[in-house]
């Protein structure tokens, strides 16, 4: 399938294997994975930054294959969800710092298509999260007020 913008066909990137048995040196129970990422969770970390860590730290390859659940039905089931997807907090991040790069460089002209590229991703992810309830449905992006984000 094409990139959305770029009409690149990227075949690059990793794949998980097709088999979904549970690998043999996994010591860890369902129940004490869901315990390491609520701790994880308490901590601060997002989703899939809390992936990351069980990957690197406890050599765990894949939660769901072994909880039957992903790491963010955990994190719900806990209470322990952020405020707004992850993906969308991403994407309004980025058009943050383009705009604040924009404020120096204002002519710019790839840095201002990224940015027309970025904020209407963020206006299709969040129609579609208004419409499954994932966020407020009276929630609105407002280009003028991400600032903060740009940190």
């Amino acid at each position: 399938m094409a990139r959305m913008h770029s009409r690149a066909k990227g075949r690059s990137g990793s794949t998980k294997p097709i088999e979904k048995t549970v690998p043999s040196w996994i010591k860890y129970k369902p129940n004490e994975i869901e315990a390491l990422i609520a701790k994880l969770a308490k901590e601060g970390k997002k989703p899939s930054q809390i992936g990351m860590h069980l990957r690197d730290v406890y050599g765990i390859p894949d939660v769901k294959s072994i909880t039957k659940k992903s790491i963010s039905e955990i994190v719900d089931a806990k209470g322990l969800s952020l405020e707004m997807p992850e993906d969308l907090l991403s994407l309004i991040r980025k058009a943050a710092l383009l705009k604040k790069h924009l404020e120096d460089n204002h002519k710019d002209k790839t840095a201002i298509r990224g940015l027309q590229l970025t904020e209407s991703k963020i206006f299709r992810l969040s129609k579609y999260y208004k419409e499954s309830g994932k966020i407020d449905a009276t929630w609105k992006y407002d280009p003028t007020k991400i600032s903060f984000y740009a940190e």
